[in-house]
């Protein structure tokens, strides 16, 4: 069993799913933490994996996912948690009222950290953001964010995000890791 070190239930709740049918067995850990301040996924996940690691003792990772919206020069990127809590969806449409170039990459990082090793998995997803919220399944970005090659947002498509989704490919690419080394957990 692995430690998700996380406050929000509804990332704990999608990635128990995912990684149930992958055999491996998490187990919540809920985790309040001040984040550091950086443009990278990456450099926040490791931080606060570290963190969570001195709070455990145990096995544990976190996520940190972030939408890059070209046509607002990333962002609002890694400060994206901090951005749909401030403004929500509807501040993000608006400050796209006058952007052509609604291309998109929606980027998870997950960072694992044991007693021997700190390791990071990125998983992402091109798409573009919608001109509308639709859709009532999912949270965050997900009424917004409609993938490439497709039409539904994720929140209208739920069996969609859970196919293909950025913290999807994370978490498989951090599944088959931790499967592969068969750690002793």
């Amino acid at each position: 069993m692995v430690f998700f070190a996380t406050s929000n239930l509804n990332k704990f709740k999608e990635a128990e799913e995912i990684l149930g049918k992958t055999g491996l067995e998490i187990k919540h850990f809920k985790f309040e933490h001040d984040e550091i301040r950086s443009d990278s996924l990456e450099d926040i996940s490791i931080e606060a994996v570290g963190a969570a690691y001195d709070q455990t003792k145990k096995p544990v990772f976190v996520d940190d996912t972030g939408i890059f919206i070209e046509g607002l020069n990333e962002f609002p990127g890694a400060y994206s948690g901090w951005v749909i809590k401030k403004i929500g969806v509807g501040g993000i449409l608006k400050l796209m009222d006058a952007v052509t170039n609604r291309n998109v990459v929606f980027r998870t990082c997950i960072a694992y950290q044991d007693k021997n090793i700190v390791k990071t998995f990125i998983g992402e997803n091109k798409g573009k953001i919608n001109s509308e919220p639709k859709g009532k399944s999912g949270f965050g970005y997900d009424s917004i964010f409609v993938p490439d090659g497709h039409t539904q947002t994720f929140a209208e498509n739920i069996e969609l995000k859970n196919k293909l989704s950025h913290r999807y490919k994370s978490l498989l690419l951090f599944s088959n890791y931790i499967n592969s080394r068969n750690i002793e957990i």
